[in-house]
């Protein structure tokens, strides 16, 4: 893939996530993408992301890893929707935490795909892994390619 293309993709794939409220709520940006993988961070802040814990609420973090999936599956030109989730939450980032969700696609089937996912923390190590498995509902007009 050209630089010119992953620019151009991340800045269509920016444009759709920008109108999203909940994305937004979230704080949620999209760092990275290319054919089936997409990168995106979030900050963990005190007075949105955290629970009674003061550490990141499972549905804050749940909610970037969902992202990041669904966006590995747009980089495919893919539009999709959630089936199933499984998270496994290895460890709670706290707040200042600027956390990484890096999702990859492993099966891209005709009406569903599924994903991996390891979200980590600013040492990189592992807060979370997820697998998701996704139902193809349409098309996006763009698609990464070389």
């Amino acid at each position: 893939m050209t630089e010119r293309n992953y620019e151009g993709l991340k800045k269509y794939f920016n444009e759709i996530y920008h109108s999203n409220p909940f994305v937004n709520l979230l704080e949620i940006k999209l760092s990275h993408i290319e054919p089936g993988f997409a990168e995106l961070q979030m900050p963990i802040h005190q007075s949105k992301h955290t629970n009674l814990y003061h550490v990141a609420h499972g549905g804050a973090m749940a909610s970037v890893a969902d992202t990041a999936m669904g966006v590995a599956c747009a980089s495919l030109g893919r539009r999709v929707v959630t089936l199933e989730l499984n998270m496994n939450f290895i460890k709670a980032p706290g707040p200042g935490t600027q956390v990484r969700a890096l999702a990859r696609v492993v099966h891209n089937g005709r009406q569903t795909l599924v994903v991996e996912c390891e979200v980590l923390g600013g040492d990189d190590g592992l807060l979370l892994k997820a697998r998701g498995t996704f139902f193809v509902v349409g098309q996006f007009d763009i698609v990464l390619g070389d």
